[in-house]
């Protein structure tokens, strides 16, 4: 694993196919031999390409989460979609497994309609179904060996633990909205996701996916039951906090960052989207709110 840093100064960690072509199905290792690397602590970082699912059986510790810090509790079962800036720390001895899989294995292995995108598309701690743990095992023993039909193996495990970890999330958690998943909703976050620091607006982003503005905020409305400006908005503020959190820089210097040319819009625009403003706002979460 390889550590690159953003001019936003949030770490990005690499793991197989980040920088390249994926060399491997999954990527399977114990929670013990990463951690001890670093003495039981994995500082804030974030994924570009990869999803994670973690599975601790013994010890625990907490997991910092997009500034909110979630308490873990083994047996559990840990859910980190790509992009969420995440950190853990763990205890002396905390037994598990973290299982990484590349954003083209699960746009290959999740369906349309099934729902389980959807449920799997934000992070979560829940309890850790025996199931799982025993499919944890099977993983690692598949992904240490070298026999025939490996790769297929290791796939047909991928879709059972995508869609096991699915199921206890749901069983946890109120359902999503079945309309949420839709291709065009997610290609337009897709965009986004590339483009919200140029400040585009609905109208662009609707160019560049061929359909009318109307027509996206009729699909972003009916998945999300909010207008399309409002996820744009969204990820903006996503982003300023989490640079806010984990960085230095100023507030001009995220306003900057973020494509706001004016400081002063970049301050209005945060207070109005948050309750506070971009100072208060991290001198709060320096406090530990």
């Amino acid at each position: 694993m390889t550590e690159t840093s953003t001019s936003a100064a949030i770490r990005n960690y690499n793991l197989f196919g980040e920088t390249a072509e994926v060399p491997d199905v999954v990527h399977c290792e114990t929670i013990q031999d990463r951690s001890e690397l670093h003495n039981w602590e994995l500082r804030p970082h974030r994924h570009a390409r990869l999803h994670q699912v973690l599975m601790l059986r013994s010890g625990g510790g907490s997991a910092r989460i997009e500034g909110q810090t979630v308490p873990l509790l083994p047996p559990a079962l840990i859910n980190m979609p790509r992009g969420f800036v995440h950190g853990f720390r763990f205890h002396q001895g905390t037994e598990g497994w973290v299982i990484t899989l590349s954003a083209d294995l699960m746009d290959e292995a999740l369906r349309d309609r099934e729902g389980l995108r959807a449920v799997l598309a934000n992070p979560c701690a829940v309890p850790l179904p025996p199931e799982l743990e025993t499919l944890a095992h099977r993983i690692l023993t598949e992904y240490h060996n070298r026999d025939f039909a490996r790769a297929q193996i290791l796939r047909s495990q991928a879709g059972s633990l995508l869609g096991l970890a699915a199921r206890a999330i749901h069983a946890d958690q109120a359902p999503p909205d079945p309309h949420a998943d839709t291709p065009l909703l997610r290609r337009f976050e897709a965009l986004v996701e590339q483009h919200f620091r140029q400040r585009l607006s609905v109208a662009d982003y609707a160019a560049r996916l061929a359909v009318s503005p109307t027509h996206l905020n009729r699909v972003v409305r009916q998945a999300t039951g909010r207008p399309a400006s409002a996820l744009i908005a969204e990820r903006v503020l996503r982003e300023a906090r989490r640079m806010l959190i984990y960085t230095n820089l100023t507030a001009a210097e995220i306003g900057y960052e973020l494509g706001f040319a004016d400081p002063a819009h970049f301050s209005r625009v945060f207070t109005r989207g948050t309750g506070n403003p971009p100072r208060a706002f991290r001198r709060r979460m320096e406090q530990g709110g």
